[in-house]
């Protein structure tokens, strides 16, 4: 028997790669981006109380009403944005379903879909399977800023979707007021464009910048589909959990494959959700703690060889190791793991034709006694 690959340059995710090797070698994990202390008890509990009561069945497909309502509260309160919980907003299994079904319900055979790189790496292979052809556009360095004349110049007739990511995975990049108006100029001169906005570290942004969401603006809305994730917001990634708000029109043929993608979405975390989204401290209060984090884990590091890259916003920070060693970042990451003790994610990973900066990801969403165990083994370097 033979089988002709659907994604055959795609092997395991670089994520589950690192991890198993820094569990392998009894490593710090750094690397996949999740965090190491505990889910809020009252969300917990909430959980097992809605079990305890009998919300076991299957949810409605777009997801309980009493959720999708919150959600819409939610993005009101923090945006002045006014939704239809009813057609626009849709529960998604995490973010990774939410952008899946939103790429093989809006693209095919003949379109094309921008990816600015780095890229999360589920971005590409879900344009593929959707028949479509992606176009990788490498972010500018040292700020990861997006070059808006080369991206005009990359859309064609048969460019439907512009992804964009912002704060950004992995560099923390944040995109400003200016990148909005580029994006509105974009989109008016391009009318069968649509942006796919990754938003999902929206509340974890520092240094006083603001989170620009393309919901803010009512024109940009009209023609963005948006995609979040609780799993990030409430240190919850194995729930996976998430959701994703777009026009009507777009999302009815969201919600299209997304029925037979999954169908629906747990059903006693959904009602859990709808009533922790009541209170705004429970997910605006995550970003001074995650900024006290980064800046803990920035000045661990600061009489290390290695070059810290500014972190906007995410949990993650860039070190850059090109005055330690010129060799491969993905060979660099595993002698890391192998013969140090720490794990990170070469950048190189994000991008499709492996471009290589000799720089590392990390993940600061850890304990600060973890945090302080790897720096003082990269100190050592």
């Amino acid at each position: 028997m033979q089988l002709e690959s659907k994604l055959p340059k795609v092997g395991t995710t670089i994520f589950s790669v690192m991890s198993q090797m820094a569990t392998e070698n009894d490593a710090i994990n750094l690397s996949q981006g999740f965090p190491e202390f505990p889910v809020s008890q009252e969300l917990i509990d909430l959980v097992y109380q809605n079990m305890q009561i009998g919300h076991n069945q299957y949810a409605p497909m777009p997801g309980l009403p009493v959720l999708r309502k919150a959600i819409a509260q939610k993005i009101e309160k923090t945006g002045g944005v006014a939704l239809d919980f009813d057609a626009e907003i849709t529960v998604t299994v995490g973010a990774t379903e939410a952008i899946f079904s939103s790429i093989m319900a809006l693209v095919g055979k003949g379109d094309e879909v921008i990816v600015l790189e780095p890229a999360y790496d589920c971005y590409i292979p879900a344009i593929e399977l959707a028949g479509a052809s992606p176009v990788p556009i490498a972010l500018q360095q040292p700020d990861f800023s997006p070059d808006w004349e080369l991206i005009k110049q990359q859309i064609s007739k048969n460019t439907k979707i512009l992804m964009i990511n912002s704060p950004h995975n992995p560099s923390g990049a944040v995109l400003n007021k200016q990148d909005m108006e580029e994006l509105k100029e974009i989109l008016k001169a391009n009318p069968q464009l649509m942006l796919l906005s990754d938003e999902v570290y929206e509340h974890i942004i520092f240094d006083g910048r603001e989170h620009f969401s393309v919901l803010n603006d009512a024109f940009l809305a009209s023609r963005s589909i948006v995609v979040y994730s609780f799993g990030k917001t409430f240190h919850a990634t194995g729930w996976k959990i998430g959701y994703v708000v777009a026009p009507e029109m777009i999302m009815k043929e969201i919600r299209k494959v997304h029925q037979y993608n999954c169908f629906t979405v747990h059903t006693p975390s959904q009602h859990a959700m709808a009533e922790f989204l009541q209170y705004e401290k429970n997910y605006l209060g995550i970003n001074d703690m995650y900024e006290k984090k980064r800046d803990f884990f920035a000045k661990a590091v600061s009489n290390s060889r290695f070059k810290i890259v500014p972190s906007y916003g995410t949990y993650f920070q860039l070190l850059d190791y090109s005055a330690i060693s010129d060799i491969p970042d993905m060979e660099f990451a595993e002698k890391l793991i192998k013969e140090h003790g720490v794990a990170s994610i070469p950048v190189s990973a994000f991008y499709s034709e492996r471009k290589d900066d000799h720089l590392l990801r990390f993940c600061f969403a850890k304990g600060e006694e973890t945090l302080q165990k790897a720096a003082d083994i990269l100190c050592r370097i």
